[in-house]
């Protein structure tokens, strides 16, 4: 009974390896950026992103494929980004996207933001 207790336990430790591993690669791949256009029709970002480790990619302004074309609906031109991209079949692709709030700039209102939120769209 030990014997399998020790298996499991052993098992159990070797998951949770993989899953931290998993993560600690994900933070490294993660990335931030600037949508500056959105392609419904072609399936692509043009994103103005930081420096991408994973790619061996400095800061500067892509167009990136997506992996679900429902991540387009997700954002509009403008929206500061974080995301994971990839190469997928040969093209640079988006496999993780999330819209980041945006930090208020000192001598900015909330109202200010809000009022060019609403122009954009």
């Amino acid at each position: 009974m030990n014997c399998c207790f020790a298996t499991s336990a052993y098992a159990a430790g070797e998951a949770s390896e993989a899953q931290a591993s998993a993560s600690v690669h994900a933070q490294a791949a993660m990335s931030h950026g600037d949508v500056r256009k959105v392609d419904a029709a072609a399936g692509k970002l043009t994103i103005k992103h930081g420096p991408m480790e994973n790619l061996g990619k400095d800061a500067m302004t892509m167009v990136f494929k997506v992996k679900d074309p429902a991540m387009l609906s997700q954002v509009k031109p403008c929206d500061t980004i974080d995301l994971i991209a990839d190469e997928v079949a040969g093209a640079l692709t988006v496999v993780k996207l999330a819209k980041r709030l945006r930090a208020w700039r000192e001598g900015v209102s909330e109202r200010s933001y809000r009022l060019a939120d609403e122009r954009q769209g």
